[in-house]
């Protein structure tokens, strides 16, 4: 599940250093831009370690190779600042400017990442799957018009989660076990 998976947040790192840069802030002995990373989970969730413990740090390096920038990094996790189905209202309303928007929870704003929940496919490399959803958002100008229409901006599919779990009061042994049940997921169900 995580082959390549440093690569891609690598490349994420590298874009939003390169969109720091393009600020166009003056150049100065060094610019020091506050930015409030956001995330309803908590801090250990794995998402949220990759971003914190990974990307930031990436993030920084590339800055510091420049010696133009650096961030001042305020991360806020585990409910600090929002609920994990709150980071995408939550950077549009600019309580944070970074974020890993679960976008399974946001089906109606991002309709074109509820892919994850309606293909009747799968792969079991989330690279692979992470890699398509990022070329259907450069194909398809629709995907970036909905983060834009959020007051936001897509960079990359970091994490992709291979599978859910299904937890049960009872035995379920087919499709039938479920009549009657109440079953409750994120996104489409």
């Amino acid at each position: 599940m995580f082959k390549n998976l440093h690569r891609r947040q690598f490349l994420m790192a590298s874009a939003l250093a390169g969109a720091v840069g393009a600020l166009g802030i003056p150049a100065q002995a060094q610019t020091v831009i506050p930015m409030v990373a956001i995330d309803g989970y908590p801090a250990k969730s794995m998402w949220v370690r990759e971003f914190s413990e990974f990307f930031i740090p990436r993030v920084n390096e590339r800055l510091a190779a420049g010696g133009q920038y650096s961030i001042a990094w305020q991360e806020a996790y585990g409910g600090q600042i929002v609920q994990p189905k709150g980071v995408l209202e939550g950077i549009k309303l600019g309580l944070g400017d970074i974020g890993i928007v679960t976008t399974i929870f946001h089906n109606s704003a991002l309709p074109s990442q509820a892919i994850s929940g309606v293909t009747p496919f799968v792969s079991a490399d989330a690279h692979v799957v992470a890699r398509a959803v990022d070329e259907i958002a450069t194909e398809f100008p629709s995907t970036l018009e909905e983060y834009a229409a959020e007051n936001q901006v897509y960079l990359a599919t970091a994490v992709v989660l291979d599978t859910y779990q299904v937890f049960s009061k009872t035995p379920i042994s087919s499709v039938s076990d479920l009549e009657g049940l109440k079953v409750a997921g994120a996104g489409i169900n």
